[in-house]
């Protein structure tokens, strides 16, 4: 068994701690996330993200701490499984990212499909509406593909118009049914819809998730290749010093240089 170079040792250590850490702070923002939302009424929705963060936060850190047994105690088996887990945990973010950007063209319709039923908006639970009002009023839009007739006979303030508005407004046709607090007098509303913007908002946290997913494969590939170099120089064999027999030395035939009376 070959001797594994101090500075291969110490960058493997140190690149499969920063994982553990990192897999601990995520392990620990999952358990919180789902004490968070276990009352929530959607949480069956949410259960198979719940599921993958637990996952990709749980694994990586055992497969940390076998890897770390493994380069300190010098046992193959250990650093085997390290190996060849996040060789696997790389090649599923691959495959889930390839299928994302495959399925990136269709998310326009997933997401419109989804927030379609929750109209009339009046009507759906308080998470939802207050949602769409904080979204209402930081893009300035009303309703969602109908504009403000997405909420029904009666639409909230986040809807109105105000002085400093940067997108285009338009009056509100007038009826019987459609009423603002008691309100008569004419209305000034959001002409732009909701709709194209949660769909790029998705597009965008898409992307993000997309480049965390790289950034982790790529954190990820580090240790593996360190791991891989430090299996290679394991199965080296050391080279011993080749004892060769000598006649002469048997025979006693050394020389004295100083004769130790000399010296006194």
């Amino acid at each position: 068994m070959g001797r594994v170079n101090v500075w291969l040792k110490r960058s493997y250590v140190i690149t499969s701690s920063l994982i553990a850490i990192i897999s601990t702070l995520l392990l620990g923002l999952t358990v919180f996330s789902h004490g968070a939302l276990h009352k929530d009424e959607e949480i069956e929705e949410m259960l198979t993200g719940l599921h993958g963060m637990y996952a990709v936060s749980l694994i990586p850190l055992l497969l940390s701490i076998i890897g770390l047994y493994g380069v300190c105690k010098q046992k193959k088996w250990a650093l085997i499984v390290f190996a060849v887990g996040f060789i696997v945990g790389i090649l599923f973010l691959t495959f889930c990212g390839i299928q994302a950007l495959v399925e990136l063209p269709e998310m326009a319709e997933h997401v419109e499909t989804k927030f379609q039923s929750y109209v009339p908006l009046s009507d759906a639970n308080d998470r939802i509406s207050n949602a769409i009002n904080e979204f209402q009023t930081q893009y300035q839009c009303c309703g969602l593909g109908q504009g403000y007739r997405d909420w029904g006979q009666q639409f909230p303030n986040s809807c109105l118009c105000t002085e400093e508005s940067t997108s285009p407004c338009e009056l509100a046709p007038w009826s019987g049914s459609l009423t603002l607090r008691g309100t008569v007098k004419p209305i000034r509303i959001y002409k732009e819809s909701c709709l194209p913007h949660l769909i790029a908002y998705h597009a965008v946290a898409m992307n993000y998730l997309l480049g965390m997913a790289l950034g982790i494969a790529l954190l990820w590939l580090l240790p593996v290749v360190l791991c891989i170099l430090i299996l290679c120089r394991l199965n080296q064999k050391e080279k011993t010093q080749t004892v060769v027999y000598s006649p002469e030395a048997m025979s006693g035939n050394y020389i004295t240089l100083l004769d130790a009376a000399d010296t006194t």
